[in-house]
């Protein structure tokens, strides 16, 4: 389950991702920083069941404090995004082609408008924030609309003269965009062009592209150095963004406060509102006032917004769930013997069986029935599945 994580150069998109994952990315104030895609694990935070269960857990994929659950997701982080990169500027190309498989899109955009379109520094809130919203969804529309474009003449005739079905031909061309064939459907259901295919205008392709393309890569917003800019400013975004989610998010400060962490500086959790300095003693002042600074951060949003981002993205837009499956119903154990050790998120409506399959193919392929563990009731394979539950599933050998 990928997130991308895109914007234009120099708003902080990099940082977002080491805040998020400390992978390592490179990070400076100029252009074009990433270039090859970075890859790495962010965190979403769940109720572990071992609480309710009254045992005590072993994670294996994930990570378990105090009975909150840290949960993988992987997360993209895309070369800058310039204006007709559809067209091949800037990184353009390669940056399409890195979000071809991502389930959705994180759109960080610097909110202190001290970046211009192509994400050179200029004078703080010299640059409306808003268009770039506007202009990421253009070049993905534009670049979408090529790829639907460079076999049109071909499917629409196939589809009007012999018969076959425009969906099916599309889902053939699309698929590489992580776009199914159910979105497609409600596409052209939404749309309704006609059946004169060869008929369609730049226009309706255009409008075809842009429908598929909100549908198969939803998107929020992350309005990124918001600790630059006053309430106005954030509120003017959110009116400008229509429907996007929008949520002010501190980068830098999260990503000091993860470093921090990690050094034995200060003790702080992803997500938290504050966070304890270990050993102020052995801090240098200058240490001190910025890690007050940040604190201010945080009484101003309630946190540095970067794990919020995350939770939204997957468990709101993305409708995913956290299911744990297990080999014992008794003891909640894998067949080494580990409690509760892995955590899988899934989409939800996904049944017994779709998990079984997240598990491992041979399991969805000889699937017999399943086990929820919390009620010891057998379920079967249409049986679907709720947030936290804890599931073994029985299958031929």
């Amino acid at each position: 389950m990928e997130i991308g994580i895109v914007g234009k150069p120099n708003v902080g998109k990099s940082t977002f991702f080491e805040a998020a994952t400390l992978a390592g990315a490179e990070i400076a104030n100029y252009p074009f920083t990433t270039i090859d895609a970075n890859k790495g694990m962010g965190y979403l935070r769940a109720k572990c069941p071992h609480v309710e269960l009254n045992v005590q857990c072993q994670p294996n994929n994930s990570t378990c404090l105090d009975g909150t659950r840290f949960v993988p997701v992987e997360l993209l982080d895309v070369a800058g995004l310039v204006p007709d990169a559809h067209s091949g500027k800037g990184l353009g190309n390669k940056f399409l082609d890195d979000i071809r498989q991502a389930k959705m899109l994180i759109h960080v955009v610097d909110i202190s408008g001290s970046t211009d379109a192509e994400g050179n520094p200029v004078d703080p809130g010299t640059h409306d924030p808003a268009d770039d919203v506007v202009f990421l969804e253009k070049e993905m529309d534009y670049w979408m609309k090529g790829i639907i474009m460079k076999e049109w003449y071909k499917i629409s005739r196939m589809a009007e003269s012999q018969g076959k079905k425009l969906e099916s031909l599309l889902y053939d061309k699309l698929t590489g965009l992580g776009i199914n064939i159910h979105q497609i459907i409600e596409s052209l259901h939404h749309l309704d062009f006609g059946e004169k295919y060869t008929k369609w205008t730049d226009d309706q392709l255009l409008e075809l592209a842009s429908d598929l393309r909100s549908r198969s890569k939803p998107l929020i917003i992350a309005a990124n150095k918001a600790d630059r800019v006053e309430e106005e400013s954030i509120e003017n975004l959110i009116t400008s963004a229509g429907d996007y989610t929008v949520i002010p998010t501190c980068a830098e400060a999260e990503l000091a406060l993860r470093r921090a962490d990690k050094a034995g500086m200060i003790r702080y959790r992803p997500g938290g509102g504050d966070f304890e300095m270990v050993d102020e003693g052995n801090l240098n002042s200058a240490q001190i006032k910025g890690l007050e600074r940040i604190r201010e951060v945080l009484d101003r949003f309630g946190s540095t917004n970067i794990q919020k981002t995350l939770e939204t993205a997957a468990y709101d837009l993305l409708d995913l769930i956290v299911v744990y499956p297990v080999e014992d119903e008794h003891k909640f154990t894998d067949k080494d013997g580990r409690v509760l050790p892995d955590a899988h998120l899934v989409r939800s409506g996904s049944n017994a069986k779709d998990l079984a399959y997240k598990v491992h193919t041979d399991l969805g392929d000889n699937f017999i029935r399943a086990i929820d563990c919390k009620t010891n009731r057998t379920i079967g394979a249409d049986h679907e599945l709720k947030d936290g539950d804890v599931v073994k599933i029985h299958a031929n050998a």
